[in-house]
């Protein structure tokens, strides 16, 4: 903390506006028709006084299983790339889906790290996160005109990885600072039954209702994610840790629904299962989304054209990750594609908003000019 004589440094991220009006139950958008799916009027009252809400039971099987298909086919493509360039001698076929990556991580430590940025979107990920009953619930969160928003996440959260072990963070932090004023609900939907021995999400109650996004730091330990101190969090967001803190337990099926201001945080994975997940994230088409301008949103639905059809292509067209590493002037580009290919760090433009408490493999990437220049960065008006 600073000295009373001292003035707090400013940083980049942090700007002390406040919008909470856009969080709570007066930005809760008034639904006309109820449609299939949709949660009771207690769940989303829920979600805009407590900043999230956990709903047991949305999904079946048919809908869920083709997302476990296709990771089961990304982890595939993976091993056989390794074993083809010598960087593991044994392609552990014979393990199923909550094992095989955590055998391919022992013997190439990093290889969950490549798959979270492969950054392909499955046609099965494609059909959940456009999945007419989501829709209809994000119609309840947002209103009718819904966009994908360009940072969807596949976690791979490998047994007793810190690379996979998430912080405290607002998901503001992650994004400029146009994106604060900005609802973006995130479902995050595991992929088995989430619990706390598997790594199941934390949540800071009702840590939304300032409507501030407080003052991060990077970089966590070994990892690329920003971190929120709880002692910031009580100054800023005014939350108690000692009863605000609560975790969430997911069913498979199940999703929990949290706004894109409220605290959360994965608690480490100690079972022996791979506890694989989704995030997926919405917001209204016409407002910005925050990425700094290197991605777009992509139209899910507008009120202009009741029969829209989705057009993937533009969206699919940007490699999001590869844009995060030329925004912030990656030291080396790893010019020979197969060098890159397996290259198991991350880098963003995030890196430029909040003081760099801790440098790892991941900071260390950035050039000389990115650290001159720390914190002239200004996200575009």
């Amino acid at each position: 903390m600073s000295s009373a004589t001292e003035a707090p440094r400013v940083l980049p991220g942090f700007t002390d506006e406040a919008f909470p009006n856009n969080f709570n139950l007066n930005a809760r958008p008034v639904v006309k028709e109820r449609k299939e799916g949709q949660l009771s009027d207690d769940k989303i009252k829920q979600f805009f006084e407590n900043g999230y809400v956990i709903v047991d039971s949305f999904f079946t099987r048919e809908e869920l299983d083709p997302c476990k298909d296709a990771i089961n086919d990304l982890v595939e493509e993976l091993a056989q790339k390794l074993y083809r360039t010598g960087r593991i001698k044994n392609l552990y076929s014979g393990y199923g889906f909550y094992e095989r990556l955590t055998h391919i991580e022992k013997e190439f430590p990093g290889a969950n790290i490549i798959l979270h940025k492969y950054g392909v979107l499955p046609q099965a990920f494609k059909n959940l996160w456009s999945n007419e009953r989501l829709l209809n619930v994000v119609e309840q969160l947002i209103g009718p005109d819904i966009a994908g928003h360009p940072v969807w996440n596949l976690r791979t959260k490998t047994p007793q990885n810190e690379a996979t072990t998430v912080p405290w963070h607002q998901d503001t932090a992650y994004l400029d600072t146009r994106s604060y004023s900005v609802m973006q609900p995130t479902a995050w939907i595991p992929l088995l039954n989430a619990d706390e021995s598997n790594g199941c999400m934390q949540v800071a109650n009702k840590g939304h209702k300032t409507g501030k996004t407080a003052r991060h730091q990077c970089c966590y330990g070994g990892t690329w994610y920003v971190m929120l101190e709880e002692e910031e969090m009580a100054e800023t967001l005014d939350i108690d840790p000692q009863k605000d803190f609560i975790s969430c337990p997911i069913p498979y099926g199940g999703m929990l629904l949290l706004n894109n201001l409220i605290p959360h945080r994965s608690l480490p994975n100690i079972s022996k299962q791979i506890r694989w997940s989704l995030d997926l994230r919405w917001q209204n088409p016409t407002l910005p989304c925050g990425f700094y301008d290197m991605k777009s949103t992509v139209l899910m639905r507008t009120t202009k054209d009741p029969g829209y059809k989705i057009d993937w292509s533009p969206f699919e067209s940007v490699d999001r990750h590869e844009k995060q590493r030329e925004a912030v002037k990656d030291m080396e580009l790893l010019p020979q594609s197969e060098e890159k290919e397996f290259d198991t760090t991350i880098q963003g433009p995030w890196m430029k908003k909040w003081d760099i408490v801790h440098m790892n493999q991941h900071t260390e990437r950035l050039t000389e000019d990115v650290f001159s220049s720390w914190h002239d960065h200004k996200a575009k008006a």
